[in-house]
């Protein structure tokens, strides 16, 4: 990582996806990332994350077959820096990315999943770089499952820089994903993978 954060060059969009590219050949499982201007690594799930997107894939297939949940599908973000993001889940219609390339534009998102992980970084990622750049592309729900502090946040109606409506729940709790989405998750499963 040090590497690119010393060469300025690499946040221009194209240098960012070569780089990104080569990254991913070299070492095995490297996922980047560029939002708010700066290239940055995203972490690799460990097997209670996993779990907590299979279940969420569950939950929303049963209620919408039409549905499916994407794992770290690829959307262009932040116009302005054309930034690029990689969230651990996007619901969308199925089918909606085929032919779209690595990185994909945001309209057919339904709701962009994040899952907290052990990591320094976590907090300023996920609860406000990744915020700001899903409303800022008009995805209508950001869904971000809190494994540290053992609660959901959904994220709705947003404006264009930011979400008007953040619910938080704590884990146990019922947490109601409006339209267009429409599900009630139970999150009690949620304790079993906790860290």
């Amino acid at each position: 990582m040090t590497a690119l954060a010393d060469r300025p060059h690499i946040m221009e969009t194209e240098h960012f996806e070569e780089a990104a590219r080569i990254l991913a050949r070299l070492e095995e499982g490297a996922r980047l990332e560029l939002i708010d201007g700066k290239v940055k690594s995203k972490p690799m799930p460990d097997g209670d994350h996993g779990r907590i997107i299979e279940w969420l894939t569950r939950i929303c297939i049963q209620s919408h077959p039409e549905l499916w949940l994407y794992p770290d599908q690829g959307l262009k973000v932040e116009e302005y820096r054309s930034g690029r993001a990689r969230p651990d889940g996007v619901l969308s219609v199925s089918g909606a990315f085929v032919g779209k390339g690595e990185w994909a534009a945001p309209e057919p998102v339904l709701m962009a999943v994040e899952v907290t992980s052990a990591d320094s970084d976590t907090h300023q990622r996920d609860r406000v770089e990744k915020p700001r750049a899903y409303a800022g592309a008009g995805i209508p729900l950001y869904l971000l499952i809190d494994r540290q502090e053992c609660q959901v946040s959904l994220y709705s109606d947003p404006d264009g820089t930011r979400y008007e409506d953040v619910r938080t729940v704590p884990y146990g709790k019922s947490l109601h994903l409006p339209d267009p989405v429409g599900i009630t998750l139970e999150t009690e499963q949620l304790k079993d993978w906790v860290n």
